[in-house]
């Protein structure tokens, strides 16, 4: 996977070419190197290692004076501490604030290295994210108590948004935040409120890895007749920490009212501690009395505005996750296959039974899985990579490129999310078929690596959510400017790959491709009717973002043209590229034909039908 890596980070991205920008100009391609070597080698020993441990020492809750709290293994203790003390958590801060300047394609490749080692030990993903909504929209001192302590790993993070009535729904959610008292206002640290309310699905969200978690929970103010307000709008977010914190960030050794209610016993992710969290049920009382202590983020009613810096910054890191799970069922299954002697060649006569037996990977219907895995976990590693430049264009180029690359991001984040979820959990699938038997038994890792892929298509938004984000609000936004810079972007690719006389043919079928997509996106919305365009939204999805992964394939074809590379790697590469092209684009006209035409049968179907 490393050669991969530097190949995209240097062949493709030219990511050495930001350290002539300020912010990154202490850096080289051998200090990108180092924090490679250095994520890649804890990763190695701390976290793969133990990845089946995790899996089957699963977090349990024990009672003691104390309270119910969550045990989790030693080796999960040791790997946090490992990836605290590599400064990784603070990666991309100011050297100031203890952090690297790091550029965020070069955090991302290396925070890859530990969603292979074991994803369900993490890497402190929610902790940064938490830490970096704080650092755009906090106030200098809860920057300095909470994100400054989150960065240096003394402290981790939680985001709590789910509620068991309201699930995706936000909208629908119930938790209260009342003032707390005369003066609330005046609170060194925010606004104070005491919340009262349920969450569930909060991963991380009870742990004794550090000496305090901060939770950042949406609850909803209530307006001067006690009521909440329905809708979105009247969503407000809140610092509520695990333990009380003075003005200067010192604990003081009080426990804040959130308790927890219970743990979520998980098909995968096992290792991850996940929750149900009560606020303000009376079981801590802060200052003598019941509701939890929350200080406000940014304005009441902008907190989903507020958290969306978090999800999507989560949706690039789940898709990098899913992607990282493809790549190392890919691993297995190639390695598995390279030794498994079984059947013989077939020859113009047919099998011949006195001949050796040879490895499984001979065989075609073998290569075609290894292939379909290789085209999906190398791709969505791409396009992360991609997203994730993207995203250092936009915090340090210049204002006409940093506005594009925003704008392209805002596009492909859905992309990046749903599908390395979908078709990275399809090569862990492929992966399991390789071995066989063998790869349905805990005796291989590949079935947990299937396991630990399922919930990627779900967590920090569905793929209906993904689907419904991306036709029905990021495609026609701005007059679909979004759309077209990406198909200008694409058109740029087929014109430089029409040069090549080896890659005419994709160049042409991508460019056929990007005009059915069009076309679609047209005919979605011919009839200005959302329930029309958006019933079929989940196969517009997932053809927009084939047409995404053949773009990105025919752009690594082209660097490495570049490159003028024809040893394995490359040959590799193209053969993927190939494959994606000839079994994985046609794709695209089934699912587009029912987006073109509004195919109606999911939205009229009747429940009593079922």
């Amino acid at each position: 996977m490393r050669a991969t890596v530097d190949f995209l980070l240097h062949d493709w991205l030219r990511v050495e070419q930001l350290t002539a920008r300020e912010r990154f100009a202490d850096h080289s391609r051998e200090t990108f190197a180092q924090v490679l070597d250095t994520c890649e080698r804890i990763a190695r020993d701390k976290y793969a290692p133990f990845n089946r441990l995790v899996d089957t020492e699963e977090p349990r809750l024990v009672s003691d004076e104390g309270g119910e709290r969550v045990v989790l293994p030693q080796a999960t203790h040791e790997a946090w501490r490992a990836y605290a003390e590599s400064g990784m958590l603070a990666a991309a801060q100011d050297f100031e604030l203890g952090g690297m300047q790091l550029p965020y394609a070069v955090e991302a490749a290396a925070n890859a290295f530990f969603a292979k080692a074991s994803v369900s030990i993490g890497a402190g993903m929610l902790t940064t994210g938490n830490a970096n909504l704080l650092m755009a929209h906090g106030t200098p001192r809860q920057q300095q108590v909470f994100a400054h302590a989150e960065f240096a790993g003394r402290w981790a993070g939680t985001m709590c948004l789910s509620e068991p009535q309201a699930g995706s729904s936000l909208s629908d959610i119930a938790t209260r935040a009342e003032p707390d008292g005369e003066g609330f206002e005046a609170d060194p640290l925010g606004p104070r409120y005491r919340l009262r309310g349920h969450k569930m699905w909060i991963s991380a969200g009870e742990h004794e890895l550090t000496e305090n978690i901060v939770h950042l929970v949406l609850a909803k103010i209530p307006d001067a007749d006690g009521r909440l307000v329905p809708g979105t709008r009247g969503i407000s977010l809140f610092i509520v920490p695990k333990r009380m914190v003075g003005a200067d960030g010192a604990l003081t050794g009080e426990r804040n009212d959130v308790a927890l209610a219970g743990l979520n016993h998980k098909c995968g992710w096992r290792g991850t501690t996940n929750t149900l969290l009560n606020f303000g049920e009376g079981r801590h009382r802060p200052g003598g009395r019941a509701g939890a202590v929350g200080y406000l983020v940014g304005a009441p009613g902008e907190g989903l505005r507020c958290m969306f810096h978090m999800m999507n910054e989560a949706r690039i890191a789940i898709g990098m996750a899913a992607a990282m799970l493809g790549m190392a069922g890919y691993e297995a299954s190639l390695d598995y296959a390279r030794q498994r002697p079984q059947g013989r060649p077939i020859t113009g006569a047919g099998k011949d039974p006195t001949q050796p037996q040879v490895a499984i990977v001979e065989h075609a219907d073998v290569k075609r899985m290894l292939l379909a895995q290789k085209a999906y976990a190398e791709g969505a590693l791409a396009l992360e990579l991609y997203c994730a430049r993207l995203v250092d264009e936009q915090h340090t180029g210049e204002p006409a490129a940093a506005k594009e690359a925003a704008l392209l991001l805002e596009v492909l984040t859905p992309v990046a999310k749903s599908w390395p979820s979908e078709w990275c959990l399809e090569a862990n699938s492929l992966a399991i078929q390789v071995l066989g038997g063998y790869g349905y038994t805990r005796d291989f890792p590949v079935e947990q690596y299937w396991r630990d892929n399922r919930l990627n298509m779900i967590h920090e938004g569905t793929h209906g959510i993904q689907a419904l984000d991306l036709l029905g609000r990021k495609v026609v936004m701005e007059g679909g400017a979004g759309l077209k810079l990406l198909a200008a972007r694409v058109q740029a690719t087929i014109e430089r790959a029409l040069q090549d006389a080896s890659l005419a043919e994709s160049a042409n079928a991508l460019a056929a491709a990007l005009q059915r997509l069009g076309a679609a996106t047209r005919s979605a919305w011919a009839t200005g009717v959302p329930e029309e365009a958006l019933a079929n939204a989940t196969p517009y999805l997932q053809a927009f973002g084939h047409v995404v992964l053949a773009w990105i394939w025919l752009e690594l074809a082209l660097a490495l043209a570049l490159a003028g590379r024809d040893d394995a790697f490359a040959l590799g590469k193209r053969a993927a590229q190939r494959y994606f092209f000839a079994y994985e684009l046609p794709k695209i006209d089934v699912w587009l034909g029912v987006v073109a035409r509004r195919e109606a049968v999911c939205r009229a179907m009747r429940p009593e039908w079922f």
